[in-house]
Formats: C-alpha cells, sequence, structure tokens
C-alpha cells in the first residue's frame, strides 16, 4: 500500500501553526473561513485578505468549505431556492478569489429519505428537481471558474443514492466527498455500510475526504486513532482510486493535527 499525503481544514487564523507541516510539503488546505453568513456578507473582503495573507508561498491545492446551516439544497420554498443559491455563489466567488479549487457542501439525503423512498409517488424524482433547481446555477458558475463543487456526505445511509445525484448533473464541475467520522456513525445508527465501502463506490468520483475519527455515538472530529474506524480498511480503498482527492484532516481541536497524522504515519498509510 503506497502512502498517501494528507493536509489539514483550517482557519486562516489557525494556519501559521501548522505552516511548515503544511507548506514544506505542499500539502492539500480547505479554508474554513466562508461558512457564515458575516463571512459571506459584511466580512467578505477582509477574510478574502485573510486568508490570502496567511495562504501566501503555500504551492499545494486549495478548496474551501461552503456554508450550509439553514441552506438546505433541497429547500421546499420557492422564495427561498434563490437566496440559497445566491449564497452558494458567493461563497464559490471567495474560493476563487482565494485560488481554491474545490468547494465542500452537504447532502440532503438522510435516513428519513431512505425509508421512505417508496411511500409517496415520486418522492424520489421531486427531491431530485429541488435540488437541481438550487444547485444548477453553482455547478455552471464552477463549470466556467474550473472549480468543483464536492458533496460531503452527512446522515447519508446510502452511498449509491448520494453518487446518483452527483450523476444527475453530468457534469465534471460537481463530484463526491466523503467524511470519514459520518460514514461511520451512520454505520452505527442506520446499518449504513462501512466507510471504506463508502470509499469504493464513490471510486473515482471521489475528489475529497474528511479525516476524522468517532465513537460510533457522536460527530467527534476527534484526531484518526481516538475513535473506532478501521483506518488501515480505508486507505486501502483510497489507494484504489485513481482520482487523487484531496485528503484533509477535519478536527475539532486543530492541535491533535500532528497526533492524528503520527497514528496515520506509523501505520504506514500516510506521508
Amino acid at each position: 500500500m503506497t502512502p498517501l499525503k494528507i493536509g489539514a481544514c483550517l482557519k486562516a487564523s489557525e494556519i501559521a501553526d501548522h505552516r511548515a507541516w503544511l507548506f514544506d510539503a505542499a500539502r492539500d488546505i480547505e479554508i474554513q473561513d466562508f461558512m457564515s453568513f458575516a463571512a459571506l456578507s459584511t466580512e467578505f473582503e477582509d477574510r478574502i485578505s485573510a486568508v490570502k495573507s496567511a495562504l501566501a508561498g503555500h504551492t499545494g491545492r486549495i478548496g474551501i468549505h461552503g456554508p450550509f446551516e439553514g441552506l438546505d439544497i433541497d429547500n421546499k420554498d420557492a422564495e427561498l431556492q434563490p437566496l440559497i443559491t445566491a449564497r452558494l455563489l458567493k461563497a464559490l466567488e471567495a474560493a476563487d478569489r482565494i485560488g481554491a479549487r474545490q468547494m465542500v457542501l452537504h447532502s440532503p439525503y438522510t435516513l428519513w429519505f431512505q425509508n421512505n423512498v417508496f411511500s409517496w409517488k415520486g418522492y424520489a424524482e421531486t427531491k431530485l428537481e429541488r435540488i437541481q433547481d438550487t444547485l444548477g446555477p453553482v455547478v455552471k458558475a464552477a463549470e466556467d471558474s474550473g472549480q468543483t463543487l464536492v458533496i460531503e456526505n452527512i446522515q447519508d445511509v446510502r452511498p449509491e443514492t448520494r453518487r446518483a445525484m452527483v450523476d444527475s448533473f453530468n457534469s465534471s464541475a460537481i463530484a463526491l466527498s466523503i467524511d470519514t467520522g459520518h460514514a461511520q456513525l451512520a454505520r452505527r445508527m442506520s446499518g449504513a455500510p462501512p466507510v471504506e465501502d463508502f470509499v469504493r463506490d464513490a471510486g473515482d468520483q471521489l475528489a475529497h475526504v474528511h479525516l476524522q475519527d468517532v465513537d460510533g455515538h457522536a460527530d467527534r472530529h476527534w484526531a484518526p486513532g481516538e475513535g473506532e474506524i478501521e483506518w488501515t480498511a480505508v486507505f486501502r480503498a483510497l489507494g484504489e482510486c485513481q482520482s487523487a482527492p484531496h485528503l484533509v484532516l477535519e478536527l475539532r481541536d486543530k492541535a491533535d493535527i500532528p497526533k492524528g497524522y503520527r497514528t496515520l504515519s506509523d501505520l504506514g498509510l500516510v506521508i
């Protein structure tokens, strides 16, 4: 198994603490400064400047986490849908201006959906239409700017459901993201497949991975090795992927980044 290079998710103010590790090896960085309303409105220009300054000299790949709270991409309210689209377009602008080529968005699929998909005629199709209405202009903007939206599993139970949603856009500007902790929680709480099976289902559509560990009860965002995820199996599956996804530690305590990295490095999984 060939070790893979990993990076981390950080805010601009946190990059300096990990600069040597990130910059010397040109590691992937996911910027998490553009998720709030303030960040995309009154603080927009200041945050752009801060991120650019923090990233100066970095030669690795850059992405951002897009906004998500209250911004369901399958929102049923026709008046709210354009507002959600506008917010996502503003975040995509931020990504472009700092040189990021990826933006993470949250999946709208849940256990409720999977259990009720056959309860109403056209349930799945209507949901997909809402997603396409809301996200369609954002996908088009990403195509025009050479960026990629990556759809992260949140409460997803069946990985192929999210994959089919991505496929429906027929665009190289939208791909798949996997959060290892979310996948493990879905396995424990909802009978989802193991984390490595999420990876294998995504295949070469996988463009991004959040690496975090959990205890099977809550979304802990612990360093790898602190929870129950089978990391060797996960990285074996990642090693079969030909798409070279961004691999980033997304930890609640950023001081644990070196510890999480060492755990995976000691297993021979990462460099």
